[in-house]
């Protein structure tokens, strides 16, 4: 299993508009890509983090590369809301504790 990070910033006077594109776009859009296993969003003040989980390297892959998932990366963008550059980073899962059902 793979757990990719997006990291951004996001004007803290805008943040609503973020969230809300994050569960009406991002969300969707996340749902549709093959080896998609589930995600994480987070924000502490202006910092965003976006935890990804996906099968394997492949998928996480085929994301960079999806036509969708770089749509909405141009969507967001144009939008205004993010600040500063944005990070992603990758890591292989070696261990995990989630509750069920989320």
């Amino acid at each position: 299993m793979i757990m990719r990070i997006w990291r951004t910033q996001v004007d803290e006077a805008r943040a609503a508009e973020y969230e809300r594109f994050a569960a009406v776009e991002s969300l969707p859009m996340f749902r549709t890509q093959h080896g998609f296993l589930g995600l994480l969003f987070g924000r502490n003040g202006s910092a965003c983090a976006v935890t990804t989980l996906w099968e394997d390297d492949a998928a996480a892959d085929a994301l960079e590369e999806s036509p969708s998932y770089r749509e909405t990366v141009a969507r967001i963008g144009a939008a205004g809301f993010l600040t500063g550059p944005s990070v992603v980073e990758r890591f292989t899962v070696h261990g995990s504790h989630l509750p069920d059902g989320s």
